[in-house]
């Protein structure tokens, strides 16, 4: 394994231990963290994908439930996962599992429409996965799941600040370390909360790094824009900004 992999892992690991002992109120009833019962897949995703500097660091919000809830890889779309990036491993359960959320790991028959539309365009451009991440890679910046009894997805802006006051902190230290093992020439958030998090983690930890940040159109499907041919719209920002 490369030393940069290894540090990934080594980080990722620390980001997990810090975020274990926090606990959530309100609405929120079960928190899910795929980089526990997800560990093997996220484990070859690094080891495989993570092993060297890159370009061009891509960042996503936190898991989606069909996604890297299922796979442990960002945005992870399982076909796009198993097919694509040739990843596929044993998932575990979370420890407290929602029966209106269940985790069937590579089994889930469901699609994750914001992975299905980004990995779908990085394929179409890159046939081969290597050769997409030889200068890529693509993160989340916080791997919490959040959700109510009912199963409702609850997103990181609904969680009470002082709540999410050390989640971040371990988050943004996470996504510092990333950066500075990678060294991206560009830091391109996928939605504008992404973007931020990109601007508040050189800003407080890599205050002297050089890199240009931006962003490209979230391909959530709950944006009437992204409905509207994502993958032109991403596309164009990223040829736009000089990253493609």
């Amino acid at each position: 394994m490369s030393k940069i992999a290894n540090q990934l892992e080594k980080a990722a690991k620390l980001m997990v231990n810090g975020l274990r002992p926090l606990k959530f109120t309100g609405d929120v009833t079960h928190v899910y963290n795929p980089l526990e019962y997800a560990w093997k897949p996220h484990q070859m995703y690094l080891e495989r994908y993570g092993n060297s500097t890159k370009r061009v660091l891509m960042l996503g919000m936190n898991p989606g439930p069909w996604g890297m809830a299922q796979t442990g890889i960002p945005f992870g779309e399982i076909p796009a996962v198993r097919d694509w990036m040739k990843i596929s491993a044993d998932v575990k359960k979370p420890k407290l599992e929602n029966p209106k959320r269940p985790v069937v790991g590579f089994a889930c028959e469901k699609s994750e429409v914001s992975g299905r539309r980004l990995w779908g365009l990085f394929a179409e451009k890159y046939p081969s996965a290597e050769d997409f991440f030889a200068d890529h890679f693509v993160t989340n910046y916080c791997p919490l799941v959040w959700m109510a009894e009912t199963g409702r997805n609850i997103t990181p802006d609904k969680i009470k600040k002082a709540e999410m006051a050390p989640v971040e902190e371990l988050c943004r230290l996470h996504l510092a370390k990333m950066i500075e093992l990678m060294e991206p020439e560009f830091l391109i958030g996928v939605g504008a909360y992404a973007e931020k998090k990109l601007q508040e983690a050189v800003e407080f930890h890599l205050p002297d790094r050089q890199c240009q940040i931006g962003k490209i159109l979230h391909p959530s499907p709950a944006s009437p824009a992204a409905n509207r041919g994502w993958a032109e719209q991403a596309e164009r920002q990223l040829v736009e900004q000089g990253v493609w």
